[in-house]
């Protein structure tokens, strides 16, 4: 299998920043609909509540892609005055951070996107194609925690197309 060329990371950065931002969207929405008062809810005793699912969601995209942009991941937690301490911070955080960290992403050039990044033992991939890793984290605990809203008393945004709460609607 040859190596990825300077041209390629370029183009798999720009086609997966387009895509997460997407995505971004779309967990904003997730994460907004916990509802404030139920944040301790948790569908098993061992399972996240959600509060700790959404900070878990939304401080792993961040330091995911600051990782990607520092060339090395550290993925360390910010200092607890520094948390978010509602679910409409929560967004507000999230929203605010991935856009930096994406800008920061964006502002690599082709030699750094393919420089390989060490994580923790487990891989050793150029910084471009934990793009792929991140997206695919983050999609699979933003299902994790809609399926804690209904059980919340909360309403299921769309995702991938219309939920009960949020039909599908074709354009007009």
């Amino acid at each position: 299998m040859s190596a990825p060329t300077p041209d390629f990371a370029l183009g798999y950065r720009a086609m997966m920043l387009d895509g997460f931002a997407r995505e971004v969207e779309t967990t904003k929405r997730v994460l907004a609909a916990v509802p404030e008062g139920k944040r301790d809810y948790r569908p098993d005793p061992n399972a996240r509540t959600a509060w700790e699912l959404a900070w878990h969601i939304a401080n792993t995209d961040v330091q995911f892609m600051d990782g990607i942009a520092d060339l090395k991941f550290n993925m360390a937690n910010p200092a607890e005055a520094d948390k978010p301490k509602t679910v409409a911070e929560l967004v507000d955080w999230y929203d605010r951070n991935m856009k930096r960290s994406a800008d920061r992403v964006r502002a690599l050039s082709a030699a750094q996107l393919l420089t390989p990044i060490e994580f923790f033992g487990v891989f050793n991939l150029p910084a471009a194609f934990y793009l792929g890793f991140l997206n695919n984290h983050s999609i699979h605990h933003r299902g994790e925690l809609a399926t804690y809203l209904r059980p919340m008393g909360s309403k299921v945004p769309s995702i991938y197309g219309g939920s009960y709460d949020e039909p599908f609607e074709a354009a007009a």
